[in-house]
């Protein structure tokens, strides 16, 4: 069974340099259910069962997109069909990526896209979208419109208008007690003018419902693809995506969250929360 490696292209990246294959280093997966850290074998075996593959990140940390791709990389490899979810892109965007994949479109003429859909530094996910590009992998846009999130950021979901509603796949924002109290505790609130805590939780549940309904709509058009998918580690987490991926009758889905830094690692992390941690050597 073909190793599960990573690349680490990120530092060379970073000075402007065009991306070569790093030398391999092993993903060390934790298993939070039984306790210790998989084998690459073990770790590919589990994650070749699902139609889902959730990956967390911290959008900052090339760590956690080295991971990213050493999970794409891995089921590529051994054979199964691969299709990428991303948070960082706009369902309304697909056609831009479909062409990115198809090498319609070169890096120059993609990059302002990209940057349109996502203001994170292009070079962080860059592997990412060239190793989806190289091998042709399905690159899926999941994310809604930034205006309608920020709008019902602020005003709530009821003041979207019928336009902006239909931009949306079918969905209801109802906010319960524990996703209240997630949200509390995996985002944190940090006020800004008339934003308050209610339309706050709104946003982040709408973004996740979303997310998981245009994740499930793509994945039963294309039943034999198992769909990474990349994002932020709070809406990766098993209430956030996941738990919305249920409620449409989605349970094929296993969860890997970035392990935290602070002392106690694995420890404050609960099978509620993960199924696996990355286990970067940080």
């Amino acid at each position: 069974m073909k190793q599960i490696v990573w690349f680490l292209a990120f530092a060379m990246l970073a000075v402007g340099c065009q991306p070569m294959l790093p030398a391999p280093q092993t993903l060390r997966l934790y298993d939070l259910a039984q306790g210790r850290r998989l084998s690459e074998q073990e770790a590919l075996a589990r994650l070749e069962t699902v139609r889902f593959v959730l990956v967390g990140e911290h959008h900052t940390d090339p760590a956690d997109h080295a991971a990213q791709l050493a999970v794409i990389q891995a089921l590529h490899s051994s054979g199964r069909k691969v299709a990428i979810g991303l948070e960082m892109f706009r369902k309304q965007d697909q056609a831009a990526l479909d062409r990115w994949v198809a090498g319609e479109i070169d890096e120059a003429a993609f990059q302002p896209i990209y940057l349109d859909n996502w203001n994170f530094d292009w070079q962080l996910y860059r592997p990412i979208f060239e190793y989806a590009r190289r091998y042709r992998l399905p690159m899926v846009g999941l994310n809604v419109p930034g205006e309608v999130t920020r709008q019902v950021a602020y005003h709530g979901f009821d003041s979207l208008s019928e336009r902006q509603r239909a931009s949306l796949p079918e969905i209801r924002c109802e906010v319960t007690p524990q996703y209240r109290e997630f949200v509390r505790e995996a985002f944190g609130f940090h006020a800004h003018g008339r934003m308050n805590f209610d339309n706050f939780c709104q946003a982040q549940l709408l973004w996740d419902t979303a997310m998981a309904a245009n994740a499930a709509h793509y994945s039963n058009q294309h039943p034999d693809r198992v769909m990474v998918l990349l994002a932020g580690a709070g809406h990766a987490h098993k209430m956030g995506i996941p738990a919305q991926l249920q409620k449409l009758g989605e349970s094929a889905f296993l969860v890997i969250l970035p392990a935290p830094s602070e002392e106690g690692g694995s420890q404050e992390v609960t099978t509620d929360e993960a199924d696996f941690l990355i286990e970067s050597g940080r």
